[in-house]
This record gives structure tokens, sequence and C-alpha cells, in this order.
């Protein structure tokens, strides 16, 4: 026999489905909910809590910026205390969750909050780019460092001097990279590809992950020594099937978003 799931499965389940329907019986079919809802392998397991950045709200606890995210559930409200403690730092975060569970927002909501927040906020997706370009990308390069380098081009770290570099997707970087950023956080100094000497710069990093990065140590395909670097402060988001109480609240939000948006009565 298949065991009977727990109650509270049941509801988180119930209410999934009944955000998905107010979701659905709102969006015209030239929109797309693909920015609110996700399926992934396994069932119900994660809508992403956030909204635009352009749509910040102010969170309860003290006036703190929680950047869009929704949710009064105590998993993440556990987020949002070790988030107003570590955000005025420049210690550097490794925010790890499923896909679509909010990490870019969360760590926007961290560089707002610094005293630097006017300095520049500079994210780049590792996994996204070619190993080959991503060098370039994150250090920079000389003119006729390589082929069609007619310039010379300053990289995302130095672009961000002052402020801060989020390193999304950084489980997928490839190790001969992974070197260089550890450079970066002991000696807070690049090298553009085809220079000739380092250049310093004053960034607070911020690493993104869905991958468990302590496997991918063990594996070999990440190096340890810059895992622990990286994780000098932990932040982990926790999916929707963790947090069945702030369902409704979703449900509530998209409902009164979308009617706002076609100029319709909730």
């Amino acid at each position: 026999m298949v065991p009977e799931r727990p109650d509270a499965a049941r509801n988180g389940e119930q209410h999934f489905k009944l955000l998905g329907l107010l979701t659905k019986s709102i969006t015209p079919k030239s929109e797309t909910t693909t920015d609110f809802l996700a399926f992934p392998p396994g069932g119900v397991a994660a809508v992403s809590g956030v909204y635009h950045q352009s749509e910040v709200r102010q969170g309860c606890g003290g006036g703190m910026n929680r950047a869009g995210i929704i949710g009064e559930s105590s998993t993440l409200a556990e987020v949002f205390r070790v988030l107003a403690k570590v955000a005025p730092t420049d210690s550097t975060v490794l925010v790890t969750g499923e896909s679509g569970t909010g990490k870019e927002l969360l760590v926007r909501a961290l560089h707002a909050m610094r005293a630097r927040s006017d300095k520049p906020f500079v994210p780049i997706n590792c996994g996204a780019i070619p190993r080959e370009l991503l060098e370039s990308e994150l250090f920079g390069h000389e003119k006729g460092a390589f082929t069609h380098a007619i310039r010379t081009k300053p990289g995302r770290f130095e672009l961000a001097d002052g402020g801060t570099v989020f390193l999304d997707e950084i489980g997928e970087m490839d190790i001969s990279l992974q070197v260089k950023i550890l450079r970066v956080l002991q000696e807070k100094e690049i090298e553009r590809v085809g220079g000739s000497g380092p250049r310093k710069v004053d960034v607070r990093i911020i690493a993104a992950t869905n991958r468990d990065l302590e496997r991918e140590v063990a594996l070999g395909r990440f190096r340890e020594d810059l895992y622990y670097r990286l994780n000098v402060i932990p932040l982990q988001l926790p999916p929707l099937r963790e947090r069945g109480k702030d369902i409704l609240l979703l449900a509530r939000h998209f409902l009164q978003r979308f009617c706002e948006r076609r100029n319709r009565p909730p």
C-alpha cells in the first residue's frame, strides 16, 4: 500500500493548485505566468515568492528591504533575520536554493542594505557565458590580447569597484577560473587578459548556486578552498513546499497584481 500523505502535504498541494487556477483565470493568453510558476521534477516544489525589483516593498522587520520577497513562514523569517545582520557588512555570502526560490532578489536586498548601496551592483551568470569568454567578462582584457580584441575592455570586477559583484550559478564555473576568483577574494586584485600586472579592486562578492557545492567538492568539480572562502555566511532559501502558509499570500498577491494590470476588480 502507498502510505497516505500527511495533511500538511495535501493542504500544500491544494493551495498550490488554487494559486495556479487564480493566476490562469486572470491572465490573458498573450501573457505568461512562467515568471511566477515553476513545476520541477517531482511535482509541487517551487513557486518563486518574489516579484520584480521595480516593485520593492518594505518588510515587517523595522523597515527591512525584502526586495519583493513575499512570505511570513518561520523558515523565511529565519532567512530575513540573518539577512538583516549580514547585509550591512562586507562579508562574503553564499546563497543556495532551488531554481525559482528568488536567490537574485535576496542578493539585491543584501546590496541595497549596505552602507555603499549607491555603488554598482554587477551580476554575471557564470553558467550562461562560455568558459573561453568568461575570463574576459570577469577580469577584462587588453587591446590585442586575443583575436578580435580591438580595444581595451574593463571586466565586471573593475566595473563594480566599490560595490557588489554577484556570481550567479557559481557551481557552473570551470575549475580553471575558480583559482582566479580565489585570488580576488584573498588579495583583492585582478589581472586583465593580456595584462602586465595586477589591479586592485574593492568589491563585495556574493555567489549563488542551486548545486550542492559540498558534493561538487567531493567529486573534484569545485575547489575546496574556494568553497570555504565563499561560504563565510551561508543563506539558504527554502522552496515553497517548506513554506505552506505563504501560498495563500502569494495567491492574493498575484490576484491583486493581475487584476490591477487588467483593470479588473479582484
